[in-house]
This record gives structure tokens, C-alpha cells and sequence, in this order.
């Protein structure tokens, strides 16, 4: 069980991009999420705002100036969901951080379920993913993806748990150390070993709007999902090398002279150089990207309207008093 010597705070944080229309209908479930939880957390909520175009920052800017807890972060440009996600969490100065969209397909009502399992002394309290309304093989794909994620990966992943989860401070200054150029949050949180609880639910529809997302986003969420957690393909070029070998030799003994067994040999050695090139190609651009440290978020202070005005590295936070 979780002590405090004052009351703690609840930070709830909710990228946006051109969600005009979700953001008020997101708001009002918010606020009365919020005053079912009054009597033990304080709560504020930071809009993440990936430079919409339409009107999101007139609407979150007309609800800040009536409900202080109301905050607006905006970026430079659209730097993605996880990211800003990651950038939020660099903003957030709570003892929890929630990660919701706005489009409440997550029900913001777990939330309250969230903070009582996160005061009994859970790290991490997450949504588990069971059913979605969508297409069946876009469904099976999730869970393909999901299974074959957590089969390659170095470390561990939690099946069917996406960024709509409670996490402790201390889980938030672990993530933020990394300085990992392409972050998948999720896979950050996994491999951090946690006290955890997983909740079921099925996602609700959309409330407003129309999703962001399409066929070339999530598969290139998938690829890179993968690829955050995982070094099996580079290892593939090393496991693979022994029947590529084998394979030249049986030739040179077997069949020196067949032009079929030369074919058939040159093209599995051309498959083998070609495939490894190529992802050799994309780790190698991966750790470029990291090692030149080119900022992943950029704030515009000019846009933003936020409590604490500056973000600051997580580990230089306040805490807040907590006595875990």
C-alpha cells in the first residue's frame, strides 16, 4: 500500500491531432472521472497536441480557461503517437501518469480502477486489450502481432497491453533515461520488470471523428514495434550462414558441373546477402539516429499552456513527497 504525506497527483495524458470534435465529449467523461476520484488523488490532464490544423487548440484553450487542470502541450510539428506520448511524460509531474486517447475507445471510466490498484502498490495497471470492433483479420493481425512480438523480443512484452495504462514515477524516470530515437512505450514499460495487474475490457467505438490510423501506419507500427525489442535478425545472419555454406559445398562435391545446382546455389546465396543487407541496413539506420541525438520533441512554448512551464528531464521531477 502506497503513503503519502499530502495528496498525491494523477497526471492523465492525451495526444491529440485534429480531434476537434472528440475533445470536448473526452473532456466531460475527464471531469467526471475527476471528481469521482477527489477524495484520493488530484488530477490534471496535459493535452499532447501533434500541431493540429483544425480547431483542437481553440477547443482545449476554451476549456483551460474555465478548469486550470487543463493543460495544452503542443510540438513543433507531428511527431507521431509515441512520441508524443514520450514527450508528455517529460511534462508530467505527477506521482502517476495515465496514457488515454482521446477518441475513448479506452474508456477513460478504468482510470478510477487504475489509481485504486496503483495505490495498493501496483507499478503498472494497464487495460488487456479483448475485443475491438473492427474487421476480423485486422483483429487476428493485432494478435499475430502481439504473440510474435513477445516470441522474438529480448526482453519481455505484455501481451495485448497498448499505452492505455497507470504507471508509477519511478516507472516514468526509468523510461526517459533511454534515448531511444524510435520509442514504442509499451515494449520501454515491459522490460522494466514491474509489479503489474492487467485489467480486461473490450474497446468502445469511437465517440467522434475518424481514426488516424490506416493499413500503411499499422504496419509500419508493427515493423517498427519489433524492431524496438528485439535483435533476432541480425542473429538470423549467423544462423543462417551454416545451410548457406553447406549448401556452396554439396555443390562443389556433389555436383560441380550442374547448372541447376549452380542456380539454385547462387540464388539462395544472393537471397541470403540481399535479405541481411537490408536489415543490417535498417539497424544500422536505427543506431544512427540515436547516436545523433537529434531531439524527438520539440515543444512550442508559444503554443503551449501548461502549469509547469518548462519540461524538464524526468529524473529532476518532484516526487511530491511519496513514500512507496
Amino acid at each position: 500500500m502506497r503513503t503519502f504525506d499530502r495528496r498525491p497527483l494523477l497526471t492523465v495524458l492525451c495526444p491529440v491531432f485534429n480531434e476537434q470534435r472528440c475533445v470536448p465529449l473526452f473532456y466531460e467523461r475527464w471531469k467526471i472521472l475527476s471528481q469521482s476520484l477527489a477524495n484520493r488523488v488530484d488530477v490534471e490532464l496535459i493535452f499532447c497536441n501533434n500541431s493540429s490544423t483544425d480547431g483542437t487548440v481553440d477547443q482545449i484553450l476554451g476549456l483551460r480557461a474555465t478548469d486550470a487542470r487543463v493543460q495544452l502541450l503542443t510540438y513543433t510539428r507531428n511527431i507521431g503517437y509515441q512520441a508524443s506520448l514520450q514527450g508528455g511524460l517529460r511534462q508530467a509531474s505527477g506521482d502517476a501518469i495515465v496514457m488515454v486517447d482521446v477518441d475513448c475507445e479506452d474508456p477513460p471510466e478504468m482510470i478510477a480502477a487504475f489509481v485504486d490498484h496503483w495505490l495498493e502498490g501496483y507499478d503498472l495497471v494497464y487495460g488487456e486489450r479483448m475485443k475491438r470492433r473492427e474487421p476480423g483479420w485486422i483483429t487476428l493481425c493485432r494478435k499475430i502481432f502481439y504473440r510474435l512480438n513477445r516470441l522474438v523480443a529480448d526482453s519481455e512484452i505484455i501481451v495485448d497491453m497498448a499505452e492505455f495504462c497507470l504507471i508509477d514515477h519511478s516507472v516514468r524516470d526509468a523510461i526517459l533515461q533511454g534515448r531511444n530515437t524510435f520509442p514504442f512505450i509499451r515494449a520501454d514499460i515491459a522490460a522494466l520488470g514491474l509489479r503489474r495487474l492487467g485489467i480486461p475490457y473490450d474497446r468502445h467505438p469511437r465517440v467522434a471523428g475518424i481514426s488516424h490510423y490506416n493499413l500503411w501506419g499499422l504496419t509500419r507500427f508493427a515493423v517498427a514495434g519489433i524492431m524496438a525489442g528485439t535483435t533476432l535478425p541480425l542473429r538470423l545472419a549467423l544462423y543462417g550462414l551454416p545451410p548457406v555454406l553447406l549448401s556452396n559445398l554439396a555443390w562443389l562435391v556433389i555436383a560441380p558441373s550442374s547448372p541447376a545446382w549452380f542456380r539454385r546455389v547462387i540464388l539462395l546465396d544472393l537471397s541470403y546477402v540481399c535479405v541481411f543487407v537490408a536489415v543490417a541496413a535498417l539497424y544500422l539506420a536505427r543506431i544512427y539516429r540515436n547516436i545523433i541525438g537529434r531531439p524527438q520533441s520539440v515543444v512550442d512554448w508559444h503554443r503551449s499552456a501548461t502549469n509547469v512551464k518548462r519540461e524538464r528531464s524526468g529524473n529532476l521531477l518532484p516526487h511530491r513527497g511519496s513514500k512507496p
